[in-house]
């Protein structure tokens, strides 16, 4: 009913909308509209009442509560059931729990805070409150599980064109799992799977976006590399637009993969990899290779070319351009 009501009075938000007309769409009291009014003031939203004109909004919160999210969402699935928590331990933690319990496709946990966010590698994400997006979504396609790791790469090609979608700033990809702008670290990506050797249960891919960071709320020993959204744009973003804009490009990929496959992803995610025809470091677990960044393969492995031609698939490593 709120997020109705919402709906609502953001159509009229270049004028006041009546009680009478809001009760005869939501079919409720007027007494039942007040209450909401009120709930909605307490979630941040400045609403103006006038006697026989009725109520209009008159600024909104930059609050990513599910029902800020919903407003203007035009997916069918990816969004569509949110949990939200001001505070996780980790939004993939919980994810992994909902998907267990059988929580649907499309389903995504969000979060304002992460007290101890999950990174690659195990290392740790930094989540101070209300500046960033932190979110889990839950995708269950039928596909081998080894083509899991493509999902990593159709996610990174959606937060890049909903981020340019959102507020034109331009990001480019690094193999296999961040997003820079300007050449620093910008949003970091996390795919794990639930599934059996021939079945993929579930995918949880974990995004992470650093959004209105002010440079002095980074670690001293990431500021020179890391950087977010409204550093670069020199203003506040919107979270909750942010993520509609994600939401709706990750759609719009993922219903064209599981139709046409990978190679209609590849090229995109290729278009924006800041490493490919560039020499790089790449620090495995076997050692460390240098050499040129000739492309991917269909399942998302990075290939170099070492200066005696010798082309080595990447599977897992840290990449430096040298």
């Amino acid at each position: 009913m709120r997020q109705k009501l919402l709906e609502i009075l953001l159509e009229h938000e270049d004028g006041f909308v009546s009680g009478q007309k809001i009760s005869e769409l939501l079919g409720c009291s007027r007494t039942a509209i007040w209450k909401h009014i009120e709930e909605l003031r307490k979630s941040g939203y400045e609403l103006e009442a006038v006697p026989r004109k009725g109520y209009r909004i008159v600024s909104r919160p930059n609050s990513i509560s599910p029902q800020e999210i919903k407003v203007g969402l035009h997916t069918n699935t990816i969004g569509k059931e949110i949990t939200f928590q001001e505070s996780v331990t980790s939004t993939q933690e919980l994810a992994h729990r909902l998907a267990q319990e059988n929580a649907v496709e499309g389903h995504v946990v969000i979060s304002d805070e992460q007290t101890k966010g999950k990174g690659r590698l195990g290392r740790v994400w930094h989540s101070p409150m209300g500046t960033s997006v932190y979110m889990s979504l839950i995708l269950r396609p039928q596909i081998p599980p080894q083509q899991a790791p493509q999902l990593t790469l159709l996610a990174a090609v959606a937060v890049v064109q909903g981020i340019e979608k959102a507020t034109g700033l331009q990001c480019e990809i690094k193999w296999p799992n961040d997003i820079l702008l300007k050449g620093k670290k910008i949003v970091g990506i996390l795919t794990e799977m639930q599934s059996e050797p021939d079945c993929v249960h579930s995918v949880i891919i974990g995004i992470g976006i650093n959004v209105n960071h002010k440079r002095e709320q980074f670690p001293s020993d990431i500021r020179d590399i890391a950087t977010s959204l409204c550093i670069e744009k020199n203003e506040e973003i919107n979270r909750a637009a942010l993520i509609r804009s994600i939401f709706e490009e990750l759609e719009s990929l993922y219903v064209k993969y599981l139709e046409h496959g990978f190679d209609i992803i590849k090229p995109l995610w290729e278009s924006y990899a800041v490493s490919l025809g560039k020499q790089i470091k790449a620090t495995t677990v076997k050692g460390v290779l240098i050499g040129y960044a000739k492309g991917i393969t269909n399942d998302g492995v990075l290939l170099l070319e070492d200066a005696q031609g010798t082309i080595h698939p990447i599977y897992s490593a840290d990449i430096e351009l040298s």
